[in-house]
């Protein structure tokens, strides 16, 4: 399945922001902060991830529903995509 551009640009930039946040993580730990506050951090990071992959996935059910045959044809019949969406839920 060929992504559009614009979901291949919006799902980079996400994973860019993700690589940030890990980042900022690592140095908290560097810096002794405090627990909660890293926690608190890997979690908006685990939320971030997880968008850019529903993306993607959103993306596939769009051209599922646009272009079944083609989609199936690709290897992306819908259960297929829909078997992605439940690995993130």
């Amino acid at each position: 399945m060929q992504l559009p551009d614009e979901v291949v640009d919006d799902v980079r930039k996400r994973l860019h922001r993700v690589a940030g946040q890990v980042h900022g993580i690592e140095r908290m730990l560097d810096e002794g902060r405090e627990c909660r506050d890293v926690v608190a951090q890997i979690s908006a990071a685990t939320k971030a991830l997880e968008q850019a992959g529903f993306r993607l996935v959103a993306a596939g059910l769009t051209y599922c529903l646009e272009s079944p045959e083609e989609a199936e044809a690709d290897g992306y019949p819908i259960d297929a995509v829909q078997k992605m969406f439940m690995k993130l839920a």
